[in-house]
């Protein structure tokens, strides 16, 4: 669960703050997994199965848009880059599809990445790209974002250009918002780019991504929600999941008008960020000083509200951290840390995903 910040202890001695915090770090470090369901299956409209997701979490939803594109209805993208970006190298991948540690002067190659597409979908790796011009597409990019620039982006757009649509996409660059997931009232100041990498801008990108995929939508439950939370063994869909920076467990919401299947639902998975993930913990100055991340992105994303109205199972899959694999920061595979095959269809942690939506939806054989 997501944890609420104490009372402030500006009175108190320093050594007791201090002790304090470090029982606060180690009893959620070495406390133990709470108890989780297998997911379930629900009546899901198949023609109704959307994605979206920021940074890692964005770059993950394009390359698994791009290679099950027969599955999905549109994306909602926040701070990625091009299909293939990365080629397989984590060098390009903080450097060029993004600058996580520094900007390199090199540019993205949106052709290449496009040759990279069509002979990925020649080899039957990938489904065919002609799917694509029909998706919804989605895409916001921060004018503050210094982690993900515009111009990578940009680099986006050029390429769905040449896959999408015209009239399917649509592009929001106007928000003065550093690198995190906007929303409508929770999280840090807009511009700011630090944990937990969610921002308050008055803004709210779940509803505005949702509402121009899935089209028309009634106004969100800004209320207590109806409906239910599920955590789910993410085990079922990859063997020994944190070999593969997958969390054992991972999270989905269901509204009570889903619940007993009468109606047919829309699906909507939402992937977070790097540094999202539920143990992480980070630095804070309000007391206790460390934080765990928890369900922030789970429970204040945006997602929820608009799904407790609108008949919408939300997914939302968890990755984890994995230092000796090269991905100390929880980050999604979209570099090739965990799989050579990460970009195509039976990349290890695409094929997770695939299984968790095709149990949600009831599709044949995912029992």
């Amino acid at each position: 669960m997501t944890e609420t910040p104490a009372k402030s202890t500006a009175s108190a001695p320093l050594s007791v703050v201090v002790a304090l915090s470090l029982a606060t770090l180690i009893a959620w470090t070495h406390g133990g997994r709470a108890e989780v369901a297998r997911l379930g299956a629900y009546n899901v409209d198949v023609s109704q199965i959307s994605m979206s997701g920021l940074s890692s979490g964005a770059e993950m939803t394009v390359q698994f848009q791009v290679a099950y594109s027969s599955l999905l209805r549109g994306v909602g993208i926040i701070a990625g880059s091009p299909y293939a970006c990365a080629e397989g190298q984590v060098t390009r991948a903080m450097r060029v599809c993004a600058c996580f540690f520094s900007c390199a002067s090199d540019q993205i190659d949106v052709a290449k990445l496009a040759d990279i597409t069509w002979k990925n979908a020649a080899k039957g790796e990938i489904d065919d790209p002609a799917n694509l011009k029909r998706h919804r597409v989605w895409m916001l990019s921060g004018s503050q974002d210094q982690l993900v620039p515009q111009s990578k982006m940009d680099a986006l757009a050029s390429y769905y250009a040449g896959f999408v649509d015209p009239g399917q996409m649509a592009f929001k660059k106007d928000l003065a918002a550093g690198h995190g997931m906007p929303t409508k009232d929770y999280g840090n100041p807009c511009d700011t780019e630090i944990d937990p990498f969610i921002n308050d801008c008055g803004y709210d990108a779940a509803g505005e991504l949702l509402a121009w995929i899935h089209g028309d939508l009634k106004p969100p439950n800004r209320g207590a929600l109806g409906g239910r939370f599920v955590q789910f063994d993410q085990s079922e869909f990859v063997k020994n999941p944190t070999d593969h920076s997958l969390a054992p467990d991972g999270w989905l919401y269901a509204p009570a008008s889903c619940a007993d299947g009468g109606r047919a639902c829309k699906l909507h998975v939402a992937l977070h960020g790097c540094n999202q993930f539920q143990s992480h913990s980070y630095w804070n100055f309000s007391f206790p000083f460390y934080h765990r991340f928890g369900r922030q992105y789970v429970d204040h994303a945006g997602f929820n509200a608009w799904a407790d109205t609108n008949d919408m199972i939300v997914l939302y899959p968890q990755a984890t951290s994995a230092a000796l694999q090269g991905n100390p920061l929880g980050c999604w595979d979209w570099w090739g840390y965990d799989d050579a095959n990460y970009a195509v269809k039976k990349g290890r942690q695409m094929t997770a995903i695939k299984m968790m939506i095709d149990r949600i939806s009831g599709a044949p054989g995912a029992h």
